[in-house]
């Protein structure tokens, strides 16, 4: 199967883009009557026909359509603080991507050592795993944001945070109740603050524990997202 990303595909006859013209016609080699399958990010999934094998600028028109591709039965929302090495950070998009996510918020915390990161960099990444992965939908990458304004914002479902102070905290997989839209904080390598926790726990979050390991960032978001994913199975 060869697939490209479409975003604005729009009608019968679409060109694709000098990036994906040339890997199309130059280094997959296919040419005028060769089919191709096409994703627009927002469950639209389409088989299409070469008609124009134009290195810089490929032409197909669309023989078959399918919407709401892989639409799945729940929202995932987790917003986790980026790592201080981006190519854990970079893995941990790649992979949720893989298993299945609906939007990603990357959150400065009080302990978050990385300040900043480069969302044009890291939506390529999420772009590459939608189409190695065959998603139907691409997840949605914010900006990083701060944690105090996000924690404020309103959500439609659970709402929970994950962090490593000994207390009594519920599993996910205990907690969770399937096809629920849900939220989950992830925090950095520091974990959130004692303040952070409070005010997670004031705004209607609920405490959660993945298990008896202590995780890194990254690996705590793949858990997080693969444990919501089997429960919707």
């Amino acid at each position: 199967m060869h697939l490209f990303y479409t975003p604005d595909l729009n009608g019968n006859i679409y060109t694709l883009n000098e990036i994906e013209s040339k890997h199309c016609v130059r280094v997959l080699r296919l040419s005028t009557s060769d089919t191709i399958e096409l994703i627009d990010g927002n469950g639209g999934f389409y088989k299409a026909k070469i008609t124009d094998a134009n290195p810089k600028k490929c032409t197909v028109e669309i023989v078959e359509t399918k919407k709401e591709f892989g639409k799945r039965n729940h929202y995932l929302h987790i917003a986790i603080a980026p790592t201080k090495n981006i190519d854990r950070f970079e893995w941990f998009l790649e992979k949720a991507t893989e298993i299945g996510i609906d939007e990603i918020t990357p959150i400065l915390c009080d302990h978050s050592e990385r300040k900043a990161i480069k969302n044009d960099r890291l939506e390529k990444i999420i772009i590459s795993a939608v189409k190695q992965s065959l998603k139907g939908y691409k997840p949605k990458l914010n900006e990083l944001t701060s944690y105090n304004d996000f924690i404020r914002k309103n959500f439609d479902g659970a709402k929970l945070i994950a962090h490593c102070e000994e207390n009594q905290k519920a599993l996910l997989k205990n907690t969770y109740k399937k096809t629920q839209n849900t939220i989950i904080l992830i925090g950095p390598e520091g974990d959130f603050s004692p303040a952070e926790i409070s005010l997670a726990k004031e705004n209607n979050y609920h405490e959660i524990s993945l298990g008896e390991s202590r995780l890194r960032t990254e690996t705590a978001g793949i858990v997080a997202c693969h444990t919501i994913n089997l429960i919707n199975e």
